[in-house]
């Protein structure tokens, strides 16, 4: 098969000949449909940061995808051929505490797709069974390498009641842009978006932002507390975007008693005021490290088959995968003129 790899410790990939992976006994071979680029895959192609240390050479990344299963383990129930999936990137164990008590988005064993196992920017990849999420049409066929990240933004938005709320979402890459469809689909009260790049603001209004402001404007916190109707702040913020200074302005623009949720990366250790912002203003944090398995699955497929909320505006490009180099390099571009990027074999 041909498949993206890191071949070097070094920037860049090459797009290879490699062997079908072998399926183990509760694993499932995929003949891949599309798959798309995340933020995660950026350190990895680049091979900054974290990567370096985490990822062995050669390795084939890239976890967001979906596909027709080809070829089922012997242990691999539920599944038939021809039966078409989306991946659930977080491999749990099953058999730890987490696991046990339906936190298996944080399991203590966990390892994750593309980045722990070998990935999908591939012709076919090996998964475990119990990570496929089984469609039952073809309706989300267009869009089913971008479930994934989408139920991390349903997991983030829907975390608490949000009817009536003013939501403010720090942050308009993909999640940011999902998010804020989400919350204006389930009853949030105002959505007010936040995002440098241009080309994304205007993304971020398509999606349904009420207020769309750029954080580098200098008098932004008055127009978030204008925007939000409430001078005591707002109800619920989402950081999607990791920056320090828009998670400081995040827990300034939270009302005492407000809900913050954090899951933006930042890329090195930040200085935060927690008496003030966090103690006693008495804000409530929630960290989100992927979805809830498969709790968010089930909220994300009711959305979509309810055409409540529609994600194919936030796919802006659309590359064959020898082409990844050209598709990397847009969504490296610091203009950030781009959304979400797929890659079809």
């Amino acid at each position: 098969m041909k498949a993206i790899c890191k071949t070097k410790a070094a920037p860049g990939a090459e797009y290879i000949d490699a062997e079908v992976p072998q399926i183990k006994s509760d694993e499932l071979l995929i003949k891949i449909h599309a798959a798309s680029i995340c933020g995660s895959d950026l350190p990895i192609y680049a091979y900054t940061s974290w990567s370096a240390k985490r990822m062995p050479i050669p390795f084939i990344f890239g976890h967001e995808l979906c596909g027709e299963v080809v070829e089922i383990g012997d242990k691999a129930k539920g599944f038939n051929k021809g039966d078409f999936v989306s991946v659930e990137s977080h491999i749990f164990c099953g058999l730890c505490y987490q696991c046990r008590n339906d936190q298996r988005h944080v399991c203590s064993n966990l390892k994750i797709l593309g980045i722990d196992t070998q990935g999908g920017f591939a012709e076919y990849a090996a998964i475990p069974a119990r990570c496929a999420w089984k469609h039952s049409d073809d309706s989300c066929k267009d869009i089913g390498s971008i479930m994934e990240p989408l139920g991390n933004a349903v997991f983030a938005t829907l975390s608490e009641d949000i009817v009536g709320k003013s939501v403010l979402i720090s942050g308009c890459g993909p999640q940011g842009l999902f998010a804020t469809q989400i919350a204006k689909a389930c009853g949030a009260a105002k959505v007010i978006s936040l995002e440098t790049s241009p080309f994304r603001q205007n993304l971020a209004a398509k999606m349904g932002a009420d207020v769309v402001l750029n954080p580098m404007d200098p008098d932004t916190f008055k127009k978030i507390i204008e925007a939000g109707g409430d001078k005591s702040g707002i109800d619920i913020v989402i950081e999607m975007s990791g920056n320090p200074g828009a998670i400081n302005l995040a827990l300034e623009a939270v009302k005492p008693a407000g809900r913050m949720v954090c899951f933006g990366l930042p890329k090195e250790n930040i200085n935060i005021d927690y008496a003030n912002k966090i103690v006693f203003k008495a804000v409530r944090l929630q960290g989100i490290a992927g979805r809830e398995i498969f709790r968010s699955w089930y909220k994300m497929e009711s959305l979509l088959k309810s055409k409540a909320i529609d994600p194919r505006p936030v796919i802006t490009h659309t590359f064959k995968m020898k082409d990844f180099a050209k598709a990397f390099e847009i969504a490296m571009d610091p203009k950030k003129e781009c959304g979400k990027i797929l890659l079809i074999p």
